[in-house]
């Protein structure tokens, strides 16, 4: 274990979560995260989806029996597990391949739904912004992450069929607050995987834009090139092509966080 030292600022959980797959969950947390701690925050990524595409993406093998599942199911202390990234102030907690039967260990214990939210609290004020990257659907693992998190955030690719599937969102979302976690907010709506040179894409972004008036954020995140070829060099879109437009619009989406 390797030492991080204790924040006294702004320390926020939130879970980047759309039960829609290839939205650029991962992208976004790894891209973000990284975006954030280049502005000096203390970021932690936890790895909350058993396909562990942000444990790749930033180049940490899953091993058994390490990451985010024994603290769940032991009460292991996070820290353990926890690992830098070849960015500064960006730590991860890997997935392990065990997560994937997490729901059917525990679906018979009175605290099931909490396990991730206990595992966090004890970390909490040691990072600035603690990022949960979901897995596509809104499973047991998800609800998890919502009862765990302050907030969510939600990338919404701009194509046809990108709101399909968000009332089924926003009502976890109620059924969470209601019964698990009254003061889970909405953190905000990030357009992703935007291509600009098609009509479709700049009428899908204003009508979410429209619909969603004030959650969704200024910046868009383009489909690029780059973006893609990021995770198979286990690096952050800022380290392989700073000067590149999907890693200066997660830097731009970082200074929105901020300055909200």
């Amino acid at each position: 274990m390797f030492h991080v030292e204790h924040r006294s600022d702004m320390n926020k959980i939130i879970a980047i979560t759309n039960q829609k797959g290839g939205v650029g969950k991962t992208t976004t947390a790894i891209n973000l995260g990284a975006s954030l701690a280049l502005k000096n925050q203390r970021v932690l990524v936890v790895d909350f989806d058993p396909q562990g595409m942000a444990t790749a993406g930033l180049g940490v093998a899953k091993k058994a029996d390490t990451g985010i599942y024994p603290s769940l199911m032991n009460g292991d202390y996070i820290m353990d597990s926890v690992v830098p990234t070849p960015v500064d102030n960006l730590y991860l907690c890997p997935c392990s391949p065990e997560l994937s039967g997490f729901e059917a260990e525990v679906f018979n214990q009175d605290d099931r739904e909490t396990r991730l939210k206990n595992a966090l609290e004890r970390v909490r004020n040691k990072f600035n912004f603690i990022f949960i990257d979901c897995p596509p659907s809104l499973s047991f693992l998800t609800i998890n992450a919502m009862t765990a998190a302050d907030s969510i955030l939600i990338p919404v690719q701009t194509e046809f069929f990108c709101m399909e599937g968000m009332p089924e969102l926003f009502n976890t979302l109620d059924e969470v607050r209601a019964y698990l976690n009254p003061s889970l907010s909405i953190e905000g709506i990030v357009l992703t995987m935007h291509d600009e040179r098609t009509n479709l894409a700049k009428q899908v972004a204003e009508e979410i834009r429209g619909s969603l008036h004030g959650i969704v954020y200024e910046v868009i995140i383009p489909r690029t090139v780059k973006l893609a070829e990021a995770p198979s060099f286990g690096k952050p879109a800022l380290l392989y092509d700073i000067k590149s437009k999907g890693a200066q619009a997660y830097l731009t989406l970082a200074r929105e966080i901020l300055n909200r």
